[in-house]
């Protein structure tokens, strides 16, 4: 059984809820619920507390700086309140909870950055809504980059489970555009704040990084397509001269079975669907989304708001305790390097 290290000197993961009205809530209050049996490391919640009691009739406590949630976290839930979201129902996302969401985002931003707390978990949200505020980001991940100072093309979003950590090059475009998108220059950027990422926040000495190809059998020498010699092998090729170990470009259909898993430590694919259908099927309760290239440590839960069973007990908390393992874990072996 896992043990939680309050006395390695870190302070506490600060996790924001997410949207009022989806399981962010619910899943924060069942990680709590389970923090000896997962050994988490102390953690506090931003956002609305009638989300919480709206969904939760377990021990709350108020807190007014992360430090307080040391002393509080055996016994309840420690919340930093934010101002009024509204009427909260479960399942029924609106405008206000929308804004107490991107505040609640801001907040523990803020927090993580300036050192009170030692990582960042963020809770799931909705896009759709926070559109309807002004919210101009293709996600929290651009958010918190622009937060953090960092431009969005530095930093990296990283699919965690236990035996599998994929990498898409290219997100939430669609599939008929990932050609056209795909670069050299963007392959190596991927890569090298892959390499950087898991050296620094996993502590792997010598990261072993593998690539997909685009196209069917990695384009078969080019009879299926020209994408894996004009774009793909020339970027290995400035990566390998640069002394980070990749190998690739291989067939996608034969990467990702055990014994393959077992020759790299992440698997960088040049789409969304490539890189997510494998991770979801190996690890759908337990998938972490990680930003890699960040000052602070930032985690979630690989899943939506899940309106549809909010408010019914039906969550699974398994991905948000993973995203708090996992923020923590980073956030040690950060520490141990600095």
């Amino acid at each position: 059984m896992p043990s939680s290290n309050i006395a390695d000197g870190l302070p506490p993961l600060a996790v924001a809820l997410g949207d009022p009205a989806g399981v962010g809530p619910e899943v924060a209050t069942k990680a709590w619920e389970r923090r000896v049996e997962q050994g988490l490391h102390p953690f506090f919640v931003v956002g609305d507390v009638r989300s919480i009691e709206a969904v939760w009739s377990g021990p709350i406590a108020r807190i007014s700086e992360p430090a307080d949630a040391l002393a509080v976290f055996g016994e309840a839930l420690p919340l930093i309140q934010l101002e009024d979201a509204g009427e909260i129902i479960p399942g029924e996302p609106n405008i206000p909870g929308a804004r107490c969401s991107l505040d609640s985002l801001e907040l523990a931003v803020g927090l993580a950055r300036s050192g009170a707390a030692c990582g960042l978990v963020t809770g799931p949200v909705s896009k759709a809504q926070l559109y309807g505020i002004g919210f101009v980001h293709p996600g929290q991940t651009e958010f918190v980059a622009e937060r953090c100072g960092i431009a969005r093309e530095n930093v990296v979003m990283m699919l965690a489970g236990p035996t599998l950590r994929t990498v898409p090059i290219t997100t939430h475009i669609p599939l008929k555009d990932v050609s056209d998108v795909i670069s050299i220059d963007l392959i190596v950027s991927r890569a090298r704040t892959t390499e950087r990422g898991l050296a620094r926040d996993f502590g792997i000495e010598r990261p072993r990084l593998a690539i997909a190809g685009l196209n069917p059998h990695a384009g078969e020498s080019g009879a299926l397509g020209r994408e894996e010699i004009d774009i793909v092998i020339p970027a290995l090729e400035r990566l390998r001269e640069e002394g980070i170990y990749i190998d690739g470009p291989l067939a996608a259909d034969t990467m990702f079975h055990p014994r393959a898993r077992a020759r790299y430590d992440a698997a960088l694919c040049l789409y969304h669907d490539q890189a997510l259908i494998p991770l979801k099927t190996l690890h759908f309760d337990e998938g972490v989304n990680i930003t890699l290239g960040l000052p602070i440590i930032r985690t979630s839960p690989d899943h939506g708001t899940a309106f549809n069973i909010a408010g019914k007990n039906q969550a699974d908390p398994g991905a948000t305790i993973a995203a708090i393992r996992l923020a923590h874990e980073c956030a040690e072996n950060r520490a141990r390097v600095q």
